[in-house]
């Protein structure tokens, strides 16, 4: 059965045989293997099943049917559906939930080196239009890609999905993702933590999306600097996120009040 390369894979290439996806494994690919097979056993379909490993070494997951945003500019219209934002909330809150539960090995590795304290959940740490599939245009059927999935808290999380899918970027950035609306950010952002469930402080979690932001560009181009080369093509996107901290930082108090 031949191979079809996927579209996205900025840090690790996939292939989809049959319905199975092949990628090169990582230090950390068991532990996450693990995070997904506690998903399955609680029930959980919004993620990719694990599968082992094939004769190359490669990881197996099933794969997820859906539209995906990556790749393509501007982002498909369902991207910025109330609908799917509320379906991503929910989402999020499943996966918090059941993972807050989970215990790593004592050997577990993570993609950010981070160990899981008390109170933490498994984030999937990169929760955006371009690693989630949709059908119909409008059912959310999971997300892909849980290379980067590691101990979090809630709000970290909450903050990267924040970040794509409100969106909460510069007008100029959001445009051309396909969003148009710059002025309905405060509302989206509200829709999201509400289809979560968040009860937290809002202006609040407004400061941890400027400090997650800021520190994951800062991480982007130390690794660019050390000559990673999927973090040198990611450079721009460093930027784009920087000015999106800058630009939520300077939003009125009332941004984050309903």
């Amino acid at each position: 059965m031949s191979e079809e390369t996927l579209a996205g894979g900025n840090t690790v290439g996939a292939v989809r045989i049959g319905d199975v996806v092949h990628k090169e494994a990582s230090p950390w690919t068991p532990t996450v293997h693990a995070v997904l097979r506690h998903l399955e056993d609680a029930g959980f379909d919004g993620a990719p099943r694990a599968l082992g490993f094939d004769d190359q070494g490669r990881e197996m997951l099933t794969y997820l049917p859906g539209e995906t945003a990556a790749g393509r500019f501007p982002w498909p219209a369902w991207t910025f559906t109330d609908a799917t934002l509320t379906q991503v909330g929910r989402w999020l809150r499943r996966v918090h939930d059941l993972t807050a539960g989970f215990v790593p090995a004592a050997d577990a590795q993570w993609f950010a080196g981070r160990t899981m304290r008390p109170g933490d959940i498994i984030g999937h740490q990169d929760a955006a239009p371009y690693n989630a599939a949709v059908l119909d245009g409008d059912r959310l059927v999971g997300f892909f890609d849980w290379d980067t999935a590691g101990p979090s808290t809630r709000e970290y999380d909450l903050a990267l999905s924040a970040l794509w899918w409100v969106p909460l970027c510069p007008a100029d950035v959001a445009d051309g993702l396909g969003f148009h609306d710059n002025a309905d950010r405060s509302r989206r952002v509200h829709l999201l933590l509400d289809a979560y469930g968040y009860d937290g402080d809002r202006p609040a979690f407004g400061e941890v999306f400027v400090q997650r932001a800021r520190r994951q560009a800062a991480i982007m181009r130390e690794m660019a600097a050390a000559g990673d080369r999927a973090a040198i093509a990611l450079l721009p996107v460093a930027g784009y996120i920087e000015a999106s901290a800058a630009d939520i930082e300077a939003q009125p108090a009332g941004f984050w009040t309903r």
